[in-house]
């Protein structure tokens, strides 16, 4: 039997390529890394610029949700919103990173990773410096979805230019803006109420004082785009001198393969968990007999632990051949919290917000292992967003069947039996997405 005959034979079934397409693909992959923008000289103060360019956004991937958060009731006071309208806003993030999120490799496509950030930060600064002027909630929603859609650029995308431009420090980069991702999810959520009240009190101003963080972060993408778009045209010429032309679609289809969808189910699983901490540990801590204020801090120690564990995390897996163990020992954590909150919710409360901290941690880790599990660029944009996408639809019901839950029942016992519950298929799903494999492999394509 020929080797070509035994490469077929090794495919998964669904991502079958006859051997005359595999070859064509081969060549356009090859061309297509001969005139990439690596292949030429970069700026040498492109490197230094793009660290500090993707630590600034992800610093702003969550301020325009929990600075809402923090000032959630005296906004809904202030435009007069209805419950229902109240309770869209509330969903509106994960739906519009999912929306969004499938746009990212098509606009990358045409216009690079780094100019579509760009024009994502720009997106987040606007609506973040429009919706604190709206006199109606059909405008603060409008605002806020387009700083939400920028934010759902810009999250599918950072593994994608972490990726092509660290190839060698994958983990490090991706701890690194893990690492200021939860630094500006917890800032935000501890800092909106206390400057609002430096700022005169008005909910109003402490929303808009986020645009400023989002305007300082737009800075670094601006030269850093135009340097990248230099570099994409140049490499489309080169491709066009050497008479073969990429691809547009050029990359692996996603959907065929066993561990993007394990990858997304991961996703979407740990997605549901961090949303349900966010929005219902501090009811569960105030249920349980500790104090509002209390209960605050417990949230905000559940959320801190995202910031060193952040880098740490993807620094580990990145040195793994198979990152399952990490996944599994997340969820172990995870379980543990929720039994403690289920028998003794009070007495180890401490202890509880510690081990969901920690769990909450499954973030970085796969946005670590999207990078991993993809060989090229356009094999990281296409899982990043199909990933990205696929787990934050999954992850919508979730807050809103606890909160049914915990009105159905008058107690948190089902809701949390719910949530332990919910744990043991994220377990599994991280196994399977930690397995030594990439995209390309199960689809049968060549390096």
């Amino acid at each position: 039997m020929s080797d070509e005959e035994i490469q077929t034979l090794d495919r998964p079934a669904g991502c079958h390529q006859p051997p005359r397409q595999a070859a064509r693909e081969e060549a356009v992959d090859r061309t297509a890394a001969a005139a990439s923008p690596h292949a030429a000289a970069q700026p040498t103060w492109l490197g230094p610029v793009l660290i500090v360019g993707i630590v600034l956004a992800a610093l702003n991937l969550r301020p325009a949700i929990t600075s809402l958060g923090a000032l959630f009731e005296e906004t809904r006071t202030g435009l007069g919103m209805s419950g229902t309208v109240a309770g869209l806003i509330t969903s509106v993030p994960a739906l519009c990173f999912a929306v969004f999120g499938v746009t990212a490799p098509r606009l990358s496509r045409r216009f690079g990773p780094a100019a579509v950030v760009c024009a994502g930060m720009a997106a987040v600064a606007t609506g973040l410096l429009i919706r604190p002027f709206t006199s109606g909630a059909a405008g603060f929603l409008a605002a806020s979805a387009l700083s939400l859609a920028g934010i759902a650029l810009t999250n599918v995308l950072l593994p994608v230019i972490v990726k092509r431009h660290f190839p060698d420090r994958v983990g490090t980069m991706t701890g690194l803006y893990s690492m200021a991702l939860a630094a500006g999810t917890s800032l935000a959520a501890a800092a909106t109420v206390p400057l609002t009240g430096a700022l005169g009190g008005s909910w109003r101003t402490g929303l808009l004082v986020w645009a400023v963080l989002a305007l300082v972060a737009l800075l670094p993408w601006l030269p850093v785009a135009r340097a990248s778009r230099r570099a994409e045209r140049a490499a489309t010429a080169a491709a066009s001198g050497a008479g073969t032309a990429v691809r547009a679609d050029a990359g692996p289809r996603v959907g065929r393969s066993r561990t993007a969808w394990a990858l997304a189910c991961y996703f979407g699983l740990q997605a549901t968990g961090a949303y349900i901490t966010m929005g219902w540990l501090p009811q569960i801590f105030r249920d349980a007999g500790v104090s509002a204020s209390t209960a605050g801090v417990l949230l905000a120690v559940t959320m801190v632990m995202g910031v060193p564990l952040a880098f740490v995390i993807p620094g580990l897996a990145a040195r793994m051949k198979n990152q399952g163990a990490i996944a599994a020992v997340l969820g172990v954590f995870g379980l543990t919290g929720y039994l403690g909150l289920y028998f003794a919710p009070a007495a180890g409360a401490w202890a509880w917000a510690l081990l969901l901290g920690i769990s909450n941690c499954a973030f970085p880790l796969v946005i670590t292992l999207i990078g991993l599990r993809a060989k090229s660029p356009a094999g990281v944009v296409k899982l990043s967003a199909f990933a990205q996408s696929t787990g934050y639809l999954i992850s919508i019901p979730g807050p809103l069947l606890i909160g049914a839950l915990y009105q159905h029942s008058g107690g948190w016992d089902l809701p949390l039996a719910l949530m332990a519950g919910l744990l043991v298929p994220q377990i599994a799903l991280g196994v399977l997405a930690g397995r030594d494999r990439t995209i390309e492999d199960e689809c049968g394509m060549r390096d």
